[in-house]
């Protein structure tokens, strides 16, 4: 099982901080629109308008808002392993089940904080309303690189296939939770933290 290759959708890469800041601006601004407005009347001309740009300014690293939405995707899920990472740097290496709940609890925290995840998250409902398996690819590879070195494992096929199987599994549940209960209904998150510790038991013990 080959990883998923690194999603970019950027036209060009910023090379100076200036252009690297006006790119965040832009996305800052994608994500607060999301909010604001939903995918469907998200424009570059707007995001522009609230970044505070030029609209050649948006075109010069997006073709258009599903481009920008991706980079949004992928924006996502750096932050959320910069995050997954800071919570087990404190907890005991080798310990399982602490990765298990940084990696839910992190992705919980973002469904209530981070702007336009909803709407976004790592790329799995764009457009709104549709679910891509690849992301989920991707987000497991990312764990599996993660966390292998953490739990002291080899990151090889069988491991990759197990974080799929666990993403792919937590995903179908947190989705289910959040159609329940807009903020999350918590019994299911706990049968989603149950179950996953269950499967990945037989795994990592």
């Amino acid at each position: 099982m080959k990883p998923v290759p690194h999603a970019t959708s950027l036209r060009r890469a910023p090379v100076q901080r200036r252009s690297a800041e006006r790119l965040t601006r832009i996305l800052d601004a994608c994500a607060d629109l999301l909010d604001e407005v939903g995918y469907d009347d998200l424009s570059t001309r707007a995001v522009a308008q609230r970044a505070g740009v030029p609209i050649g300014s948006v075109y010069r690293f997006f073709g258009n808002k599903r481009q920008m939405a991706d980079a949004l995707a992928q924006r996502n899920l750096e932050r959320y392993s910069e995050r997954v990472t800071r919570r087990l740097a404190g907890a005991e290496r080798g310990d399982w089940r602490a990765a298990v709940d940084a990696v839910l609890d992190e992705y919980l925290a973002m469904k209530h904080t981070a702007p336009g995840f909803t709407l976004v998250d790592f790329g799995n409902q764009i457009p709104v309303g549709a679910r891509d398996a690849e992301p989920n690819h991707r987000v497991a590879d990312r764990l599996t690189d993660l966390l292998s070195g953490y739990l002291g494992r080899t990151p090889d096929d069988d491991l990759r296939r197990t974080f799929l199987i666990a993403v792919e599994t937590a995903d179908t549940l947190v989705h289910l939770a959040f159609r329940m209960d807009p903020e999350g209904d918590e019994r299911i998150i706990t049968e989603a933290r149950e179950l996953l510790r269950a499967y990945l038991g037989r795994v990592l013990d």
